[in-house]
């Protein structure tokens, strides 16, 4: 579940520094030492080290080495820096050209683009987006994805209801992909280590003929996954699965 939301904080007031809009009035005292871009570059890396509870107003002042009210000149509070991180890492994001390709390609290209923005910064993948920041970042994003269902027979509703059952599968997937590395035990290199020494216990209380079920399906994917869980597995098995629910559509 999201721990953040994205337009939380003052809609307009997060709109002129999305879109860079000058303030209006006369300006009064020294000349800023700051930029926005650096105040959300900062708080950026914050995230991408140690996860978006490490993003204070107090964490990203230190690290630019001013005192936390010269930040809060820049930006009002974490609600406004937070879209404009999203929006930031949107803008950063590697737009690949995939005209008069199939439907499919030009959506998987898409569901690829995300994924790897996700992996980039894991907590953007936490940031609920029922609220886009709609910066220009958002926007670009929005109209190259577009392009990937337009000329599909799809409506206009349809056609953005396609790309948020998409976005939302990859988004979903980068969080349980994210929680499977965090919940990795402390010193394993991987879920073999973790199942190796838990199987001891495990032969002790777990009955094969009172779960016949669980006992050989888990066995199967527990095999083919060396883990409880694949992401990789499950990335191309629920990216496929989406494709084929909008297919009925398109087709």
């Amino acid at each position: 579940m999201a721990s953040e939301r994205s337009g939380a904080g003052d809609p307009v007031r997060t709109l002129e520094l999305l879109w860079r809009l000058p303030v209006e009035g006369p300006r009064r005292g020294p000349r800023p030492a700051l930029s926005i871009d650096a105040v959300v570059a900062s708080a950026t890396a914050l995230a991408d080290a140690e996860g978006l509870d490490a993003v204070t107003m107090r964490r990203v002042a230190a690290a630019l080495g001013v005192a936390p009210m010269t930040l809060y000149t820049y930006v009002p509070g974490k609600a406004e820096l937070l879209d404009l991180m999203l929006d930031a890492a949107y803008a950063q994001l590697p737009l690949v050209d995939t005209a008069g390709q199939p439907w499919r390609r030009r959506l998987i290209a898409v569901a690829a683009e995300n994924r790897a923005m996700l992996e980039a910064h894991p907590w953007a993948a936490e940031i609920s987006t029922v609220r886009p920041p709609l910066g220009p970042g958002q926007l670009a994003k929005y109209e190259h994805e577009l392009a990937a269902l337009d000329g599909l027979g799809l409506d206009d509703v349809t056609m953005d209801a396609a790309l948020t059952y998409l976005l939302g599968f990859v988004q979903a997937w980068a969080r349980a992909a994210a929680d499977a590395r965090s919940l990795r035990p402390a010193g394993a290199t991987d879920d073999e280590q973790w199942w190796a020494a838990t199987a001891p216990v495990l032969e002790r209380v777990f009955d094969p003929a009172r779960y016949p079920l669980a006992a050989r399906v888990g066995s199967a994917a527990g095999a083919a996954h060396g883990a409880a869980y694949g992401p990789e597995h499950a990335y191309e098995f629920g990216l496929a699965r989406v494709l084929d629910g909008l297919a009925a559509l398109i087709d």
